[in-house]
């Protein structure tokens, strides 16, 4: 489970983590650095991408709001 408890504007996630805190598949994400919606931060130590936590949330947001639909209640 990934952890909303810590500062968005640091923490980096993996493809993985975003998709899970996104409650969207893994491929979403990547969609949306194709299309330019959330841009990679820092790679890890293998290279693979890594988003900002706030980057992932904002673009969960707009590609919901684009697409009228509300979010759930937690």
């Amino acid at each position: 489970m990934v952890d909303l408890d810590v500062d968005l504007h640091t923490t980096l996630w993996t493809v993985a983590q975003a998709a899970e805190a996104a409650r969207v598949s893994p491929n979403v994400v990547r969609n949306w650095c194709y299309r330019g919606k959330l841009k990679p931060a820092d790679p890890d130590r293998r290279g693979r991408p890594q988003f900002r936590a706030i980057d992932v949330i904002r673009a969960e947001k707009d590609t919901r709001e684009r697409a009228r639909r509300v979010y759930e209640a937690a």
